[in-house]
């Protein structure tokens, strides 16, 4: 039974902290991941990682094909790794769903090749580009306590974590 999970809103330190490897597929992992991407496409977003669902383990699903026409094109990555980065970069607006309606210019590289553990026990490499690549970095980086406004400038970073902090108190307000 897949389950919607609610998903952290920064500032949280738990999306601050590093994420614990995965040992082996088992059904709850099978579980999370089902409820991650259910939890995704509802948001909508692209991508999710679990420490922003509160679970501090290294697991993102993603899907970066945003033809609404399109089939859907469900990615889990456990353990993640970047095995080769392009020297050309990419600058791209990104915004995250623990950081909600607040977006940003973001430089990356543009191209990454990454090594995980499918939901088939099995690893798994695969070359990523344009947003896809984008997408797989962002989330990388979310099992590293990483949020994309680390890479803007500290005023930027405080403008929005007060945005955060406001919308937070608004929403237990109700």
């Amino acid at each position: 039974m897949t389950m919607l999970r609610p998903i952290l809103i920064h500032p949280d330190p738990r999306l601050k902290k590093l994420a614990e490897p995965i040992a082996r597929v088992t059904p709850e992992i099978e579980t999370l991941a089902s409820d991650m991407l259910a939890t995704m496409y509802e948001a909508p977003g692209i991508g999710l990682a679990a420490p922003q669902i509160g679970v501090l383990q290294r697991m993102f699903v993603m899907d970066a094909n945003r033809d609404p026409e399109a089939e859907r094109q469900p990615m889990v990555l456990i353990n993640p790794e970047v095995t080769w980065e392009s020297e050309e970069k990419n600058v791209h607006e990104e915004g995250c769903l623990s950081i909600p309606e607040q977006y940003a210019e973001v430089t990356r590289p543009a191209q990454v090749k990454m090594r995980w553990l499918g939901l088939d026990g099995k690893s798994h490499e695969q070359e990523f580009d344009g947003l896809w690549a984008t997408c797989a970095q962002h989330e990388l980086d979310h099992l590293n306590g990483v949020l994309f406004i680390d890479y803007l400038s500290a005023i930027k970073r405080q403008m929005i974590t007060r945005r955060m902090v406001k919308l937070k108190r608004e929403r237990v307000r109700g």
